[in-house]
């Protein structure tokens, strides 16, 4: 009876040391896999970093060129009109070193009916061209008589971390109307 009891604790014994053997085992592995994924996450968000900086490079040298475009996606007469889309690929505005070129739907006047025109010039010299860098990208503002005798405003806002950009083309004249868009190379 003595020995059969302690061939029964020793065989309790052995199963208790493989169950720790297999725990620490496996408690190695998953070690492993948790570095291993570790060290891949890191790898990843340090190459989206990178992407996202050198896109930020990429908006700001094609301010700083003066050779972009701005291609609408919606219009909205402000404050609180209805968003239009646009699906209109030849609605943009392009900015080069010597002109800039103007082709934007615009609703005229203050009280409805709106009449709905299209602003379709190259203007060979704009007034009061500035690009001020913020925090989000860059703001742009320039002035232009777009070949009438009302003023119109151009203020647009490039947002080089996100990707799109925000123009509002306003008169003193008219309700402003806003866009939103994405900002593109030439």
């Amino acid at each position: 009876m003595k020995r059969s009891f302690i061939t029964t604790l020793s065989i309790i014994a052995m199963l208790i040391l493989g169950i720790v053997i297999s725990i620490e085992a496996q408690s190695d592995t998953t070690a492993a896999k948790n570095a291993t994924r570790t060290a891949q996450q890191e790898a990843r968000q340090q190459r989206r970093a990178e992407r996202l900086a050198a896109y930020e490079r990429f908006v700001d040298s094609l301010v700083l060129s003066h050779n972009y475009r701005f291609v609408p996606q919606t219009m909205q007469q402000l404050p609180g009109g209805m968003t239009r889309n646009l699906m209109n690929p030849s609605y943009e505005i392009v900015v080069w070193s010597q002109a800039v070129d103007v082709c934007l739907p615009y609703l005229k006047g203050y009280t409805p009916p709106y009449y709905p025109v299209v602003f379709n010039y190259v203007l060979p010299m704009v007034e009061g061209y500035t690009a001020e860098q913020t925090n989000d990208g860059w703001h742009i503002t320039f002035r232009s008589t777009m070949f009438s005798s009302t003023d119109y405003t151009f203020s647009l806002e490039i947002y080089s971390r996100y990707g799109g950009a925000l123009l509002t083309l306003s008169s003193p004249f008219y309700n402003s109307v806003q866009y939103s868009g994405n900002i593109f190379a030439i």
